[in-house]
Protein backbone atom coordinates (compact mmCIF):
# COMPACT_ATOMS: atom_id res chain seq x y z
CA UNK A 1 0.00 0.00 0.00
CA UNK A 2 1.17 3.89 -0.88
CA UNK A 3 2.37 5.08 2.47
CA UNK A 4 1.94 9.21 3.32
CA UNK A 5 4.93 10.32 1.49
CA UNK A 6 3.90 8.10 -1.80
CA UNK A 7 0.37 9.42 -2.15
CA UNK A 8 1.78 13.19 -1.52
CA UNK A 9 4.08 12.91 -4.39
CA UNK A 10 0.57 11.12 -6.49
CA UNK A 11 -0.68 14.63 -5.15
CA UNK A 12 1.75 16.72 -6.38
CA UNK A 13 1.97 14.99 -9.69
CA UNK A 14 -1.71 15.76 -10.18
CA UNK A 15 -2.13 19.10 -8.95
CA UNK A 16 0.79 20.42 -11.61
CA UNK A 17 -2.15 18.99 -13.94
CA UNK A 18 -5.39 19.78 -12.49
CA UNK A 19 -5.00 22.67 -9.96
CA UNK A 20 -6.60 25.77 -10.86
CA UNK A 21 -7.86 24.42 -14.10
CA UNK A 22 -11.42 23.51 -14.98
CA UNK A 23 -12.66 19.94 -15.44
CA UNK A 24 -13.98 19.85 -18.81
CA UNK A 25 -15.13 16.15 -18.93
CA UNK A 26 -15.66 13.33 -15.76
CA UNK A 27 -15.26 9.86 -16.45
CA UNK A 28 -16.15 7.44 -13.76
CA UNK A 29 -16.01 3.82 -13.53
CA UNK A 30 -18.01 3.24 -10.33
CA UNK A 31 -21.98 3.53 -10.19
CA UNK A 32 -22.37 5.53 -7.41
CA UNK A 33 -19.82 8.45 -8.83
CA UNK A 34 -22.63 8.68 -12.17
CA UNK A 35 -24.26 11.41 -10.49
CA UNK A 36 -21.37 13.46 -8.98
CA UNK A 37 -19.52 13.60 -12.00
CA UNK A 38 -22.78 15.43 -13.44
CA UNK A 39 -22.23 18.18 -11.25
CA UNK A 40 -18.73 18.24 -10.92
CA UNK A 41 -18.17 18.68 -14.59
CA UNK A 42 -17.54 22.35 -15.89
CA UNK A 43 -16.04 23.07 -12.18
CA UNK A 44 -12.73 24.83 -11.09
CA UNK A 45 -10.02 22.71 -9.22
CA UNK A 46 -9.28 24.89 -6.16
CA UNK A 47 -6.49 22.55 -4.51
CA UNK A 48 -5.05 19.21 -3.90
CA UNK A 49 -4.38 17.94 -0.48
CA UNK A 50 -3.21 14.85 1.02
CA UNK A 51 -4.59 13.94 4.83
CA UNK A 52 -2.38 10.59 5.72
CA UNK A 53 -2.84 8.17 3.03
CA UNK A 54 -5.96 9.56 1.27
CA UNK A 55 -5.84 12.71 -0.74
CA UNK A 56 -8.57 15.25 -1.56
CA UNK A 57 -9.56 17.20 -4.45
CA UNK A 58 -11.28 20.40 -3.86
CA UNK A 59 -13.44 22.31 -6.59
CA UNK A 60 -14.86 25.88 -6.57
CA UNK A 61 -18.53 24.43 -5.69
CA UNK A 62 -17.25 23.30 -2.32
CA UNK A 63 -17.31 19.27 -2.79
CA UNK A 64 -14.40 17.56 -2.62
CA UNK A 65 -13.13 14.19 -4.05
CA UNK A 66 -12.23 12.06 -1.44
CA UNK A 67 -9.80 8.80 -2.68
CA UNK A 68 -7.69 6.33 -0.70
CA UNK A 69 -5.87 3.91 -2.82
CA UNK A 70 -5.57 0.97 -0.38
CA UNK A 71 -3.58 -1.45 -2.05
CA UNK A 72 -4.19 -1.42 -5.76
CA UNK A 73 -4.90 2.33 -6.60
CA UNK A 74 -2.85 4.34 -8.71
CA UNK A 75 -2.81 7.74 -9.79
CA UNK A 76 -1.61 8.60 -13.47
CA UNK A 77 -1.23 11.80 -15.78
CA UNK A 78 -1.47 11.85 -19.43
CA UNK A 79 -2.39 14.57 -22.16
CA UNK A 80 -6.11 14.44 -22.58
CA UNK A 81 -6.64 11.63 -24.83
CA UNK A 82 -3.93 9.57 -24.70
CA UNK A 83 -4.65 7.23 -21.89
CA UNK A 84 -1.72 5.45 -21.23
CA UNK A 85 -1.74 1.32 -21.79
CA UNK A 86 -2.63 -0.67 -18.73
CA UNK A 87 -4.99 -3.39 -17.52
CA UNK A 88 -6.12 -2.32 -14.68
CA UNK A 89 -9.39 -0.45 -14.23
CA UNK A 90 -10.05 3.17 -14.30
CA UNK A 91 -12.13 4.29 -11.84
CA UNK A 92 -11.93 8.15 -12.02
CA UNK A 93 -10.72 10.58 -15.11
CA UNK A 94 -10.11 14.36 -14.55
CA UNK A 95 -9.89 16.25 -17.66
CA UNK A 96 -8.88 19.43 -18.38
CA UNK A 97 -8.42 21.36 -21.38
CA UNK A 98 -5.46 19.72 -22.37
CA UNK A 99 -4.15 16.86 -19.45
CA UNK A 100 -6.41 14.30 -17.83
CA UNK A 101 -5.66 13.37 -14.02
CA UNK A 102 -6.60 9.22 -13.89
CA UNK A 103 -7.21 7.22 -10.90
CA UNK A 104 -7.19 3.37 -11.72
CA UNK A 105 -8.22 0.39 -9.35
CA UNK A 106 -9.18 2.47 -6.63
CA UNK A 107 -12.97 1.32 -4.81
CA UNK A 108 -12.57 3.70 -1.83
CA UNK A 109 -13.55 6.95 -3.40
CA UNK A 110 -16.52 9.79 -2.81
CA UNK A 111 -17.44 13.21 -3.47
CA UNK A 112 -18.84 15.11 -0.37
CA UNK A 113 -19.73 18.94 0.70
CA UNK A 114 -16.17 20.09 2.10
CA UNK A 115 -18.17 21.12 4.83
CA UNK A 116 -18.41 17.31 5.86
CA UNK A 117 -15.10 16.41 5.40
CA UNK A 118 -13.96 16.50 9.34
CA UNK A 119 -17.09 14.02 9.77
CA UNK A 120 -15.88 11.37 7.23
CA UNK A 121 -15.54 7.79 8.70
CA UNK A 122 -11.65 7.68 7.92
CA UNK A 123 -10.47 11.10 8.20
CA UNK A 124 -12.06 12.09 11.56
CA UNK A 125 -10.38 9.79 13.42
CA UNK A 126 -6.63 10.90 11.54
CA UNK A 127 -3.73 11.36 13.77
CA UNK A 128 -1.77 14.13 13.26
CA UNK A 129 0.15 13.87 9.48
CA UNK A 130 3.71 12.72 9.28
CA UNK A 131 4.34 15.62 6.72
CA UNK A 132 2.78 18.45 8.25
CA UNK A 133 4.66 21.17 7.90
CA UNK A 134 4.15 22.47 11.54
CA UNK A 135 4.27 19.09 13.12
CA UNK A 136 7.34 19.18 15.96
CA UNK A 137 8.74 15.80 17.41
CA UNK A 138 7.75 17.60 20.89
CA UNK A 139 4.21 16.59 20.00
CA UNK A 140 5.39 12.96 18.56
CA UNK A 141 6.98 12.88 22.19
CA UNK A 142 3.18 14.14 23.50
CA UNK A 143 1.24 11.45 21.31
CA UNK A 144 4.05 8.46 22.28
CA UNK A 145 2.98 9.33 26.11
CA UNK A 146 -0.78 10.22 25.53
CA UNK A 147 -2.44 7.29 27.58
CA UNK A 148 -4.36 5.74 24.51
CA UNK A 149 -0.82 4.77 22.64
CA UNK A 150 1.86 4.67 25.61
CA UNK A 151 1.21 1.09 26.43
CA UNK A 152 0.67 -0.42 23.10
CA UNK A 153 3.28 -2.28 21.43
CA UNK A 154 5.31 0.13 19.02
CA UNK A 155 4.75 -2.35 16.07
CA UNK A 156 1.20 -2.03 16.54
CA UNK A 157 1.05 1.61 17.38
CA UNK A 158 3.42 2.60 14.02
CA UNK A 159 0.71 1.06 12.01
CA UNK A 160 -2.30 2.91 13.42
CA UNK A 161 -3.55 6.23 11.54
CA UNK A 162 -4.94 7.50 15.11
CA UNK A 163 -1.40 7.55 16.30
CA UNK A 164 0.15 9.16 13.39
CA UNK A 165 -1.55 9.32 10.07
CA UNK A 166 0.54 8.25 6.66
CA UNK A 167 2.78 5.61 8.10
CA UNK A 168 2.87 2.03 6.22
CA UNK A 169 4.95 -0.82 6.90
CA UNK A 170 8.72 0.44 5.11
CA UNK A 171 8.10 3.69 7.63
CA UNK A 172 7.42 1.61 10.46
CA UNK A 173 10.73 -1.22 9.88
CA UNK A 174 12.98 2.34 9.01
CA UNK A 175 11.75 4.77 12.22
CA UNK A 176 11.97 2.34 14.76
CA UNK A 177 15.77 1.33 13.14
CA UNK A 178 17.01 4.83 12.75
CA UNK A 179 15.67 5.33 16.48
CA UNK A 180 17.25 1.93 17.44
CA UNK A 181 13.98 1.22 19.26
CA UNK A 182 13.20 -2.69 19.04
CA UNK A 183 9.63 -2.91 17.52
CA UNK A 184 8.30 -4.79 20.84
CA UNK A 185 8.66 -1.89 23.06
CA UNK A 186 5.84 0.31 24.40
CA UNK A 187 6.29 3.88 24.46
CA UNK A 188 5.75 3.63 28.33
CA UNK A 189 8.98 1.60 28.34
CA UNK A 190 11.25 4.04 26.45
CA UNK A 191 13.83 6.53 28.25
CA UNK A 192 13.55 9.80 27.94
CA UNK A 193 16.10 10.21 25.61
CA UNK A 194 14.65 6.97 23.52
CA UNK A 195 11.05 8.99 23.15
CA UNK A 196 13.05 11.86 22.11
CA UNK A 197 14.92 9.78 19.16
CA UNK A 198 11.81 7.93 18.47
CA UNK A 199 9.81 11.23 17.93
CA UNK A 200 12.83 13.11 16.00
CA UNK A 201 13.22 9.91 13.70
CA UNK A 202 9.59 9.60 12.66
CA UNK A 203 9.62 12.97 11.18
CA UNK A 204 13.27 12.74 9.80
CA UNK A 205 12.58 9.64 8.12
CA UNK A 206 8.98 10.96 6.69
CA UNK A 207 10.47 13.69 5.44
CA UNK A 208 13.26 12.08 4.05
CA UNK A 209 11.00 9.49 2.26
CA UNK A 210 9.17 12.32 0.31
CA UNK A 211 12.28 14.50 -0.42
CA UNK A 212 13.96 11.26 -2.21
CA UNK A 213 10.76 9.70 -3.58
CA UNK A 214 10.75 6.96 -0.96
CA UNK A 215 14.26 6.10 -0.10
CA UNK A 216 15.24 6.70 3.83
CA UNK A 217 18.80 6.06 3.77
CA UNK A 218 20.71 9.24 4.75
CA UNK A 219 21.98 11.50 1.85
CA UNK A 220 25.70 10.42 2.62
CA UNK A 221 24.87 6.58 2.30
CA UNK A 222 22.45 7.23 -0.36
CA UNK A 223 25.54 8.54 -2.71
CA UNK A 224 27.63 5.63 -2.20
CA UNK A 225 24.51 3.28 -2.87
CA UNK A 226 23.66 5.67 -5.78
CA UNK A 227 26.75 4.23 -8.24
CA UNK A 228 26.72 1.03 -7.39
CA UNK A 229 24.62 -1.63 -9.72
CA UNK A 230 22.04 -2.23 -7.20
CA UNK A 231 18.56 -2.57 -7.45
CA UNK A 232 15.78 0.77 -6.52
CA UNK A 233 14.59 -1.51 -4.00
CA UNK A 234 18.36 -2.95 -2.65
CA UNK A 235 19.57 0.78 -1.91
CA UNK A 236 16.28 2.78 -0.78
CA UNK A 237 16.42 1.20 2.99
CA UNK A 238 18.17 0.99 6.07
CA UNK A 239 16.77 -2.70 7.33
CA UNK A 240 13.17 -3.15 5.30
CA UNK A 241 13.21 -6.21 3.03
CA UNK A 242 16.98 -6.49 3.72
CA UNK A 243 16.70 -10.43 5.71
CA UNK A 244 19.64 -11.63 6.35
CA UNK A 245 21.94 -8.90 4.62
CA UNK A 246 24.02 -7.30 6.92
CA UNK A 247 23.11 -4.50 8.87
CA UNK A 248 24.47 -1.15 7.26
CA UNK A 249 25.80 -0.02 10.90
CA UNK A 250 27.12 -2.93 11.94
CA UNK A 251 26.91 -5.90 9.79
CA UNK A 252 25.17 -8.12 12.16
CA UNK A 253 22.52 -10.00 9.89
CA UNK A 254 19.09 -8.08 9.17
CA UNK A 255 16.15 -9.95 10.99
CA UNK A 256 12.65 -10.14 9.52
CA UNK A 257 9.61 -11.51 11.41
CA UNK A 258 5.79 -10.94 11.78
CA UNK A 259 4.20 -8.76 13.91
CA UNK A 260 0.67 -7.63 13.31
CA UNK A 261 0.18 -9.45 10.45
CA UNK A 262 2.76 -7.60 8.46
CA UNK A 263 6.09 -7.85 8.06
CA UNK A 264 9.04 -6.13 9.98
CA UNK A 265 12.66 -6.08 10.03
CA UNK A 266 15.30 -5.04 12.99
CA UNK A 267 18.35 -5.43 13.60
CA UNK A 268 19.21 -7.11 17.04
CA UNK A 269 22.43 -5.61 17.70
CA UNK A 270 20.85 -1.71 16.76
CA UNK A 271 17.98 -2.34 18.42
CA UNK A 272 18.40 -4.82 21.39
CA UNK A 273 15.60 -5.43 23.65
CA UNK A 274 16.61 -5.74 27.13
Amino acid sequence: MPEGPEIRLAADKIAKVIEGKKIEAIEVGLPHLYQPAKILAGQRVEKVETRGKAMLIHFDNQLSVYSHNQLYGVWKTAKRGSLPKTKRSLRLALHTKDQSALLYSASDIGVYERGELNEHPFLRKLGPDILQADLTWQTLRKQLLAKRFCNRGLSALYLDQQFIAGIGNYLRTEILFAAGIHPDYKPKQLSPEQLKALAKQTLVIGRRAYATRGHTVPESLGKKLSKTKGSYESVRFMAFNREQLPCRVCVTPIIKAQRNGRRIYWCERCQPII
